[in-house]
């Protein structure tokens, strides 16, 4: 990436995905939604979809600015989109709560704010998705199509959300009713397994490979991969919406999608490990070591999700698999990845300029990962505390869990900050002549 663009708003995406994650743990802790009140409630909407869309899908999007270019060898389409786009994911997703808030009764009953939350994040997501989707498909090999296939998901994922936001109008007709009566998991496939752990699985090989002076995974390898969890979704969106349009129920399409689900996972898996066997950087950087934590948690969602099936109570621990699989996997993941990419575009916005000609910092001397190790650990365990709690049906345990979890996310962004301003950089390497502080929202013009 020496010598690549910077995306220039991609700073900015990851603060307000963090923003996000802070009131998702605050909502968690003062116990609303889920486990205190039923999957289906509005409060469990606001607190999924702070979630699922302010954390998770606005920090994705942010990183898919600046690798997707680098994944394909191209400049992005339009620089000039990504800032619009990040407004209207904000303000949709703002409007978005305040219907699902006025459902549930803590605000007036505007349910009309549902279907303009859908409309403003559909515009927000439709200038991600061309912005991104045409400069990937410039070059769509590797895990670029892996980023395509989450692209299409998203799209699904968006389609679902809108009939439900207009469903729960009184705006869709009985065709809406149905879908909001019977599609609520296929939205939460689309988005979850398809959208966002599919692209999670297309940039982990790119971002693991690259930190790790490791060969690029074998692209019979990864296409395998790639086709078992195209397959999974298809089978939920098309599988799934027939099902619906026949009356017939998801009992069948829902077993298949799960057994094309776990066929992936299993795959990706292999993948990380001839990754992590090839590499040549044998000592392990910080935000590596956590990314194993993020994939133990992938498996430990995996074979949750299988005992949970076999023993018949999956709906019943709905919810558990969930939390692991949004916090442990996908969470875990970002947060290792974020804390290294922000360092790393750090140090090439700040050095880069001037590589070459002056004394420069490594990557690593922008951070302190003795220091910064204790926030992830603490933020793993209490993830995995807090899954221990949901099985055992501890509420109130399960709160103390996510103030546990919101202690080592302030310790991580903490030290993201302090990498942003370089506060751990020797002095006499800090700022060379000709090089300037970055700014901390985004990088300069």
């Amino acid at each position: 990436m020496i010598g690549a663009s910077i995306s220039r708003w991609t700073m900015s995406y990851f603060a307000t995905a963090l923003a996000w994650l802070f009131v998702a743990l605050a909502l968690m802790v003062a116990g609303v939604g889920y486990p205190s009140a039923h999957l289906a409630s509005p409060d469990t909407l606001v607190l999924v979809h702070v979630v699922c869309i302010g954390w998770l899908s606005v920090a994705m999007c942010g990183a898919l600015f600046q690798f997707v270019p680098v994944l394909v060898a191209k400049p992005l389409f339009s620089e000039k989109w990504a800032l619009p786009a990040l407004g209207l994911l904000t303000a949709g997703l703002a409007v978005l709560l305040a219907g699902f808030l006025g459902l549930g009764g803590r605000l007036p009953a505007w349910l009309w704010l549902l279907p303009m939350g859908a409309i403003l994040l559909i515009a927000g997501f439709g200038l991600v998705v061309v912005d991104l989707g045409l400069t990937a498909w410039l070059r769509p090999r590797g895990p670029a199509r892996f980023v395509l296939v989450g692209l299409v998901s998203l799209c699904a994922t968006a389609a679902f959300g809108a009939v439900f936001a207009f469903a729960h109008a009184g705006w869709a007709g009985s065709a809406g009713q149905s879908m909001l009566a019977s599609g609520v998991p296929l939205h939460a496939i689309a988005g979850l397994g398809g959208w966002l752990t599919l692209t999670a699985m297309g940039v982990s090989y790119r971002l693991l490979s690259m930190f790790m002076l490791s060969p690029d995974v074998d692209e019979r390898k990864s296409n395998m991969t790639l086709a078992a969890g195209t397959l999974a979704i298809g089978a939920a969106v098309v599988g799934g919406v027939l099902a619906i349009w026949l009356v017939s129920g998801l009992n069948v399409v829902l077993p298949a999608v799960g057994a094309l689900g776990l066929a992936a996972i299993v795959l990706y898996g292999r993948d990380v490990i001839g990754i992590f066997g090839g590499r040549k950087r044998r000592q392990l950087e910080l935000n590596t070591r956590m990314a194993v934590l993020s994939f133990v948690s992938l498996a430990g969602a995996a074979l949750l999700g299988v005992v949970l099936v076999l023993t018949g109570a999956f709906a019943a621990y709905l919810g558990t698999f969930a939390f692991l699989s949004i916090f442990g996997w996908l969470s875990g993941l970002v947060l290792a990845k974020l804390y290294k990419i922000v360092a790393f575009l750090t140090w090439l916005e700040t050095y880069g300029p001037v590589m070459g000609r002056t004394p420069t910092p490594r990557v690593q001397d922008l951070v302190s990962e003795a220091r910064a190790s204790k926030w992830f650990v603490i933020y793993y365990v209490a993830v995995w505390f807090g899954t221990l709690m949901l099985l055992a049906g501890q509420p109130s345990a399960f709160r103390a869990a996510a103030a546990m979890m919101t202690v080592g996310l302030v310790g991580i962004v903490r030290e993201v900050i302090r990498a942003r301003r370089l506060a751990d950089v020797a002095s006499p390497l800090r700022l060379p002549d000709g090089a300037c502080a970055p700014h901390l929202l985004c990088a300069r013009g």
